[in-house]
Order: C-alpha cells, then sequence, then structure tokens
C-alpha cells in the first residue's frame, strides 16, 4: 500500500512537470517562428527602403526600376477603384481550376498506368518528352481552340499542372516497395486490390508535392494565358501597364500574384498536412 501510495505521488509530481515542459516548448516553438518572422519582414523592409533611398537620391532611375512609394499608390488606387480586386479574383479563377482540374486527373491517370505495364512502357516516351517540352509553347494553340475567354486560361493551367501530376504520381507508384505486393498476391490479393490498399496510399507523399509545384505552375499557365488575350487579370495588368510603362504598376500587379501564391500554397500545405498518410 506504501509502495503503492508513492508511485502515485510521484505520478502525480510527473504530469505538471510534463505541462511545464510541453509550454516550455510550445513556447519556444512561438518565438522561434516569431524570430524567423522578423527577420523576413526586416529583409523585407531594408530591400524596400534601399531601393527608396536610391531612387530619391538619384542612383536609379525611376522610369527603369520603379519607387516603392509610387507601387504603393498604384495598389491603393486598384484597392480602391475596385481594379484591383477583380482582376485578382478572375486569376484566382483560372489558376484554381485549372489547378484542380489538372492535378487530380494527372494523379489519377499516372496512378492508373501502374495497372497496365504494357500501357505505362508505350506511354513513357510520350510523358518524357511532354515534361521537356516547354508547357507555354502550348498557351497559343489553346487560345485558338479554347478562345480568348476565361476558359482558355483555365486550359493552359490545366494542361501544364496535368503533365507534372501525372509524371509524378506514377514515378511514386513506382518507387512502392515490392515487398508489400508480394505479400498481398500471396494472400490471393488482386491486382486492384493491391492498387487501391498500397499503390495509392503510398503515392500520396508524391501526389503532394506535385501539388505543391502544381501551384506555381498554375499561377504560369493563367498568367501566360492574359498574356496572350485577355481583357481582364493581374496577366493582363501587368502586360498592360508594361505597354504604358506605368513600371509602379507592373510592380505592383506583381506583388498581388506573389501574395496570391503564398494564399494558395499555403492553403494546399494546410490540406497536405491533414492527409491521411502523414
Amino acid at each position: 500500500m506504501a509502495s503503492a501510495g508513492r508511485a502515485g505521488f510521484l505520478a502525480g509530481q510527473g504530469a505538471p512537470g510534463k505541462l511545464a515542459v510541453s509550454r516550455r516548448r510550445s513556447l519556444s516553438s512561438f518565438f522561434g517562428r516569431g524570430r524567423i518572422l522578423f527577420y523576413q519582414l526586416a529583409l523585407i523592409g531594408g530591400f524596400l527602403l534601399l531601393w527608396e533611398v536610391a531612387v530619391r537620391y538619384g542612383w536609379i532611375k525611376v522610369y527603369l526600376y520603379g519607387q516603392p512609394t509610387g507601387v504603393w499608390r498604384e495598389l491603393i488606387k486598384g484597392i480602391i477603384t475596385g481594379s484591383l480586386a477583380r482582376d485578382t479574383w478572375v486569376t484566382t479563377q483560372e489558376a484554381v481550376l485549372g489547378f484542380l482540374i489538372g492535378s487530380l486527373l494527372g494523379s489519377a491517370a499516372g496512378l492508373s498506368l501502374w495497372l497496365s505495364p504494357t500501357v505505362s512502357a508505350v506511354l513513357r516516351p510520350l510523358m518524357v518528352a511532354l515534361n521537356g517540352l516547354p508547357k507555354i509553347a502550348l498557351a497559343p494553340l489553346i487560345i485558338v481552340w479554347f478562345g480568348i475567354g476565361m476558359e482558355s486560361k483555365i486550359a493552359v493551367a490545366a494542361i501544364i499542372t496535368f503533365i507534372v501530376a501525372m509524371i509524378s504520381s506514377f514515378d511514386g507508384s513506382q518507387e512502392i516497395d515490392d515487398d508489400y505486393v508480394r505479400m498481398l498476391k500471396a494472400i490471393g490479393a488482386s491486382r486492384f486490390d493491391i492498387f487501391r490498399m498500397v499503390i495509392v496510399p503510398g503515392s500520396l507523399p508524391w501526389i503532394a508535392s506535385a501539388f505543391r509545384l502544381n501551384i506555381g505552375f498554375a499561377m504560369i499557365g493563367a498568367v501566360v494565358g492574359e498574356y496572350i488575350s485577355a481583357e481582364q487579370g493581374l496577366g493582363y495588368y501587368v502586360y498592360y501597364s508594361g505597354t504604358l510603362y506605368n513600371l509602379n504598376a507592373v510592380w505592383g500587379g506583381i506583388v498581388a500574384l506573389m501574395i496570391l501564391a503564398l494564399v494558395l500554397d499555403a492553403f494546399v500545405g494546410w490540406a497536405e498536412r491533414r492527409m491521411t498518410w502523414r
């Protein structure tokens, strides 16, 4: 009884200690992230300050490089008039829809190639050729096929992301440990059962990696499509501002694109952390 009481006492004393350690780790992690954020903001702020000083003192020409305060004014102007929100929304729709269509269909296509080694062997050279092809070269053809509306920009983004997702998911399916496959075959599992229980879950890290990459590719597809033919969107905004030599507006559009890319990447990262393979 005495030993049991002593054990209970020690366990009770250990619980607050573990809680204190957990709190210290949380605080350490919080301050660590805060320090990194401070360094990032300091780096950006220092760069902008140096840029502004260089323009004001005539070290660089404002008509060649723009000016941070001018970029800020263009951003505020775009927010007030609503043009920035409109163009951002158009590009967001094009990039997100193209990303979803291309990434999901590409992942499904790449995984399904595992079911037929003959088909995958036949298509492998084509996949390599498409992967090496500058995807932007397809944009003029897609504009001709789909017209100058939003559909063509979605198609450009979808085709680019489809190729990346297909190759990544196929490569992931080829990296599965053969021991798992042989074990399931030994107990009588069909090829589809192996595909469902081993190949798909085991390829999820590769698919998630492709999704992260495809955020950038979807943005590229949407913006390039807007460069070629559009009347709305951040790509059109940047291109049109460039034709007017309004570099402050060009930088404003670039800033908006960077923020949009960060937001989409953060969303994909959030979804990735909640996938079952984690």
